[in-house]
């Protein structure tokens, strides 16, 4: 059997197929003090991703390297895009969901519940009916380094709903800290990073997984346990398995919960996300830096999977 380079651990000979031999774990972007939100623009051929406590978005590509995309981004943490394109954030700062317009114009999207400020919106997807999906933990409010000192006026660290006619409501709510999530590609499940043993070391280092139907979620249980720090940004491929981050690098699930296999990193990944002109590589934010690793499976959202696919 051919032997794997270094930085990939196999649990599950299934992560062999989706992996290679000859990659490479790629450190394309340095200098930085918390990297988070990456987030792949095929027609730009770029990856955006946030520098949190800089208060900077930056964007890299293969030909022009790294550059400023957005300076004073309101300590801007998750990304991602809606079907149109768009840019969609959000903001520890203005404690808000945001939308970037192919004008280049903001929008807010949601910036409270039942009239009280929303905690500090952390990470956010779109699914493909035009709801866009956040959690909503206190990180952004903890202290001054990612967002604003602030006293929490939510009773509860809730993961949100938004309808595309701007209809807000609490699809979860008994998290300790939501934080990643994602759809798996039929988007008929939802799963959700419980990241809540960053400050308490009581509470599991799970992924939770959830069924949607007509926009409600039922609780499947847990996913996936962590075993070497905390979930934070998730992504699930094409076939359904899932890529979570953690301490030692990024951990990858079958769809049934399985541990196929670890993509070692020498820093604490934040979050990942599939992109690339041929939509082979998974891009790893990681404390100060950004890498890049070839994987044999394209990510589950649309404009992951490379120019014309």
């Amino acid at each position: 059997m051919i032997t794997l380079p270094p930085h990939l651990e196999v649990h599950d000979d299934r992560f062999r197929a989706l992996t290679h031999p000859m990659s490479q774990l790629e450190r394309i972007a340095t200098g930085f003090t918390w990297t988070e939100g990456p987030v792949w623009f095929g027609d730009r051929d770029a990856l955006l991703f946030s520098d949190i406590p800089s208060r900077r978005i930056m964007m890299w590509s293969q030909s022009t390297g790294v550059t400023l995309y957005r300076g004073e981004s309101g300590f801007n943490n998750g990304n991602t895009r809606d079907r149109q394109g768009r840019l969609i954030g959000c903001r520890h700062g203005a404690r808000d969901v945001v939308r970037t317009e192919h004008d280049g114009s903001l929008t807010v999207l949601a910036d409270s519940f039942e009239d009280k400020p929303l905690n500090s919106p952390n990470d956010v997807v779109v699914s493909s009916d035009g709801t866009i999906w956040f959690t909503d933990p206190t990180y952004g409010i903890i202290s001054d380094f990612e967002g604003y000192r602030a006293t929490p006026e939510q009773t509860a660290r809730n993961v949100y709903r938004l309808t595309a006619e701007g209809t807000l409501s609490v699809a979860v709510g008994d998290f300790t800290q939501p934080n990643g999530l994602c759809f798996s590609p039929d988007e008929k499940t939802l799963y959700i990073a419980e990241s809540g043993s960053s400050h308490d070391e009581s509470v599991p280092s799970v992924i939770r997984k959830f069924s949607v139907n007509q926009g409600t979620l039922n609780d499947q249980g847990v996913f996936a346990t962590i075993d070497n720090g905390l979930p934070d940004g998730i992504r699930c491929d094409r076939a359904g398995n899932l890529w979570s981050s953690a301490a030692d690098g990024v951990h990858c699930f079958a769809p049934d919960g399985a541990l196929l296999g670890k993509i070692l990193v020498p820093e604490l990944v934040s979050n990942i996300c599939f992109g690339g002109y041929d939509g082979h590589r998974l891009f790893i934010t990681a404390t100060t830096s950004v890498y890049r690793v070839f994987v044999d499976t394209q990510g589950a959202e649309p404009w992951t999977r490379g120019k014309g696919q």
